[in-house]
Order: C-alpha cells, then structure tokens, then sequence
C-alpha cells in the first residue's frame, strides 16, 4: 500500500516544490517508486521534472472533475521510478466547481483509490494556501511534511498549518499525522538561520527532521535542469540533504 505524503505550508517560497521534487529522486535511490502529484496552479513540479506543461492534455484538473481517470493522467518522467501528474493555471479556475461536489474535501481520496499502479510513496505538492486543494491533500495523506524557511516569519506560518492539520485531523481525517518539520534553506552563517532553527527544534522536538537543507546552488540549478537534485548532482550538499532525509522517512516507516 502506498504512503501519501503531502507537503504543506500556506506560505510561498518556503521549499515545497523543491523538495517534493527531490525527496522523490532521493527515494528512488532506495528503490521505491514514486508518484507526484502537483497540486499548485503554477505548475512548477512539473517543470522541474522536465515536462513542458504547456502541451500536455491531461492534468490534475482533468482528474478531480472527472473528464479522465486518473490512470490517464500519470505521466512517466525521465527519472527512472518517478511519475508524474502535472497541473497547470486551469487548476486555479476550480476550487468553486469542487465545493459543489458531494463530499468535496474526498474528491482527491477518491480518485487516488482508481489507481492501477503501484507505488511505494505518492507525494503531494501542496499550493500555498489553505484553500480547498490543500483540504483535499491533507484529506487524503497518511501524513504531512511541512518545510520551513529559516528566515524571520517563519513560525507565522507554522502556526496557520497547525491549525489546518489540527481540523483535518478532528473532522475529516483522523489518522493524519505530523510527518516532521524541515528546515529549509538554512545558511550556518547567518545568525537568524540558527535561531530560528533552535527555536523550531525546542517547539517541536522530535517533529523536526534532524536533516536540515542548506542553501545550495545545485537545487535551482536542477530544478533548471528538469531533473531532481539527486540524479542531476548527486554529490552536491543540497542532494545528499535529501538523501539524508529520505533515510529519515524510511527509517520510521
């Protein structure tokens, strides 16, 4: 049975993409087979995985209005064990056409349970804000990883997510746990970097990865590249991060 991770924080620029992108590389380093999901508008993951969004048909869209099944929709990337379902700016138009639908925060859960293969993670890129895509993900995740930026604000946003986790977890899904915080973007030799990290650690304690990802060249560069940092620069501190958080996942599977 697969494990659903969804990757959530209403704040932008915190790493989401980034890192569904490259612990889905990472993983497959442990021969696991992966399927992301693109729940943000802006399509980024799929780019990042080289894929030209502007000419493929079907999306995440097409999906939860059921114009496809979702079989249709996945599309085999370059990175040997790491599928894709893509989405696009149709996905912003739709958030009103699933409120009308019967049970609207399971659309997704519903569509996942079509699936006619087999993986060992689906990974949910989440878009960055509380509306009902992100209801959907948290919805259907065994568990949600929340990136953190090390940077001034970065327990405003802690806060918001927790309290969204917090009313998934009361009325719609009650088996959602707390995968763990990461810190992300973190520069040693910034002074803020490493107080907002104890003060994330001493809040959350064994919720936080002890892997921490630096700011590191090679994960725009990869992302440039279409291709996760771990297959484009697999020796790069940015790819052996991932890697290290990868073990962390499997670890306490």
């Amino acid at each position: 049975m697969s494990k659903i991770i969804a990757i959530s924080n209403q704040k932008g620029g915190v790493g989401k993409t980034t890192t569904a992108i490259s612990l889905a590389g990472a993983l497959t380093k442990f021969n696991k087979k992966i399927l992301l999901i693109d729940l943000d508008p802006q399509g980024n993951c799929g780019r990042g995985m080289g894929i030209d969004i502007t000419i493929t048909k079907l999306t995440i869209e097409d999906v939860l209005m059921e114009k496809c099944s979702i079989n249709d929709a996945i599309i085999h990337t370059s990175t040997n064990n790491v599928d894709i379902i893509i989405s696009n700016l149709k996905l912003a138009g739709i958030e009103s056409d699933i409120q009308r639908k019967h049970r609207p925060f399971y659309v997704l859960k519903n569509a996942l349970k079509g699936l006619n293969y087999q993986y060992d993670f689906i990974i949910i890129d989440c878009p960055p804000s509380l509306g009902i895509l992100n209801l959907n993900a948290l919805c259907s995740a065994d568990s949600v990883l929340i990136p953190v930026q090390c940077e001034y604000y970065a327990l405003e946003g802690v806060a918001q997510i927790l309290s969204s986790i917090s009313k998934v977890q009361q009325d719609y899904n009650p088996d959602l746990e707390i995968q763990g915080f990461l810190l992300t973007m973190y520069d040693s030799r910034l002074r803020l970097a490493t107080e907002v990290t104890q003060e994330i650690r001493g809040l959350f304690k064994e919720k936080t990865f002890v892997t921490q990802i630096p700011r590191n060249s090679s994960l725009i560069e990869a992302a440039a590249e279409g291709k996760p940092v771990t297959s484009f620069r697999p020796t790069a501190a940015g790819s052996q991060a991932y890697l290290s958080l990868a073990r962390e996942i499997l670890t306490n599977e």
